[in-house]
């Protein structure tokens, strides 16, 4: 059982199950001659891993931002800090310029973004532990979010985030 400590806890039908969904983004991206940037915060590089995993994902993945504290999110995408304390780290608000941000600082044509509380502690504010959003968006477009709730330990609300970004790029294409 995971404690929250140490190495995730991905039941192995879950792992095959995100790898062929990354598999089918890169396939997906491939022919549409297009990169993709990531924006992670919760997920710490999870995304970016399930997609480097795949082969041909050079072509396809231009980079990723690992933007685990505010301070790292104004660095990186530059976020302004005054306008996360506004709308909280996570939110829509900050999901969506995230993505706007990660665009804006590279060559890539898509984007998408994750920021969410994995626990097991909250962050003092109001949002529950287990709350993830999730933004993709195109280069001269605006950025579209959704919220997701997921349950389980800290590790397994990670792996359940990662795979949802997977998702939502294959559904944003």
């Amino acid at each position: 059982m995971d404690s929250g400590e140490g190495a995730a806890f991905v039941p192995a039908a879950a792992e095959a199950s995100s790898q062929a969904y990354a598999g089918e983004l890169v396939g997906k991206l491939a022919a549409a001659s297009q990169k993709v940037v990531l924006a992670e915060s919760c997920t710490a590089g999870l995304v970016s891993d399930l997609i480097a995993r795949i082969p041909g994902a050079s072509q396809v993945l231009w980079g990723a931002f690992v933007c685990y504290t505010v301070t790292a999110k104004a660095a990186m995408l530059g976020l302004d800090p005054l306008r996360i304390e506004q709308y909280g780290a996570v939110s829509r608000e900050t999901a969506c310029a995230m993505a706007e941000g990660a665009l804006g600082k590279s060559g890539a044509d898509i984007a998408a973004a994750v920021t969410g509380l994995a626990g097991p502690e909250g962050d003092g504010s109001a949002v529950p532990v287990g709350t993830v959003w999730i933004a993709c968006a195109r280069r001269g477009g605006a950025a579209n979010a959704a919220e997701f709730h997921f349950a389980g330990s800290r590790n397994e609300v990670r792996s359940s985030a990662a795979a949802e970004v997977i998702n939502a790029l294959l559904k944003y294409l």
